[in-house]
């Protein structure tokens, strides 16, 4: 793609916020490939389609001609960022960071040309820096500026611990732009503070400052929060395909077109075709099967996708639920409360030992979240046992 606002509008797809789109414009007029960084620190073996949302962007770039450098954080990731937290996390031993470091290697790659790509490792140049290069670094920054971020600066007002090696963090971040001669990074818009540190020490080594390209981050399962493994709500990449396809199934008809633009490699074009059909009358369930297929595909095969769409089709479109089922609508409520409102326990206690008993499924699949929050505008089955059945509607 030679023609820039073409590219302007891949780029922006989904996008929060890019800073400095003019500087931008500036770099892609030069016909060069430009050099676009996006990095991850390896702190869990297996990547969800939350993380997903960078690599799909990295893609769009690759498509332009763009050179894809993949860090992964070795060396930061023993510093632990504590972004989006009130308390440090814990930094990983060598030995952890390598096997995850090698899981997302394998990962990555069923989303980027593996031929295309540079992977890179910031302990390439960090362990060679020695003391005085990490001092001479410290001294591009004031402590002002560190309270400026959204945490450190809420965790010194509410007179919690914020530990020197947490600063250098957002440092080192900013350094690996200087090491790779960045012209764009990536990340989510829980970083942007550490982004714009890498423009100011670019301009302090004497570098053109990366432009930052900031993507919104992904909402989960549960309709409100981002996607995290920590609180249940994610699609791992490397979950079965019956499990990727039926968790996606599950989500809102609202939250579906969110996924469609962060996740899908449709045409933008062919999405909003979709979406008229939708609100024409056609069933929504129709463009979640689409979404679920492209999803599967993506990290399995096409086979894996088929025969997930037949599963869940057995299981919910062929006799597996009896046709005369009750029907609820309920308001927005944990799921142990839901399954009492629809009258398939007595109580909540007993829910919540039903699905610890693994007796409850939702959509055909086994719920093993107690704590799962049904949300506003999802359209669920659930079953207790053999014989309880109830499709509810979340209002």
């Amino acid at each position: 793609m030679s023609d820039i606002q073409s590219q302007l509008g891949l780029i922006k797809r989904g996008a929060d916020e890019l800073l400095i789109e003019a500087e931008l414009i500036e770099k892609l007029k030069t016909g060069r490939p430009l050099r676009i960084k996006a990095g991850f620190d390896p702190t869990a073996p297996d990547l969800h389609l939350g993380h997903t949302v960078l690599i799909n962007k990295m893609r769009h770039f690759q498509e332009m001609g763009h050179h894809i450098m993949f860090l992964i954080g070795d060396f930061t990731g023993m510093i632990g960022d504590p972004t989006g937290k009130n308390a440090t996390r814990p930094p990983l031993s060598p030995e952890q960071i390598q096997q995850n470091a090698q899981t997302y290697r394998e990962q990555v790659f069923k989303i980027l040309d593996p031929e295309k790509t540079e992977v890179c490792f910031n302990s390439t140049w960090f362990n060679d820096f020695g003391a005085a290069g990490m001092i001479k670094l410290a001294a591009h920054h004031t402590v002002a500026r560190m309270l400026e971020r959204d945490d450190f600066a809420k965790r010194y007002a509410g007179n919690q611990s914020i530990a020197i090696h947490e600063f250098l963090y957002p440092l080192c971040q900013g350094y690996d732009s200087v090491a790779m001669k960045s012209d764009v990074e990536l990340g989510g818009t829980d970083q942007k503070f550490n982004l714009l540190v890498g423009r100011e020490l670019q301009k302090h080594y004497g570098q053109s400052p990366q432009c930052v390209l900031m993507m919104p981050l992904l909402v989960g399962l549960d309709g409100s929060n981002k996607m995290s493994k920590s609180l249940g709500n994610y699609i791992g990449i490397a979950e079965s395909p019956k499990e990727i396809f039926g968790k996606l199934m599950s989500i809102s008809d609202e939250l579906m077109w969110r996924y469609y633009e962060l996740l899908s490699f449709k045409a933008t074009n062919d999405i909003a075709q979709l979406k008229q059909e939708i609100e024409g009358g056609r069933n929504p369930r129709d463009a979640k099967v689409m979404l679920a297929q492209e999803i599967v595909e993506r990290f399995h095969s096409r086979k894996d996708a088929e025969e997930a769409l037949a599963d869940f089709e057995a299981r919910f479109q062929r006799g597996a639920i009896p046709d005369d089922i009750p029907e609820f609508t309920l308001a927005a409520a944990p799921v142990a409360q839901i399954l009492k409102q629809a009258g398939l326990v007595a109580s909540t206690s007993e829910a919540l030992r039903m699905i610890d008993g693994g007796g409850v499924r939702i959509d055909g699949g086994k719920l093993e979240d107690k704590g799962l929050q049904l949300i506003a505008g999802s359209v669920v089955v659930l079953q207790v046992g053999k014989r309880k059945f109830a499709r509810v509607t979340i209002s």
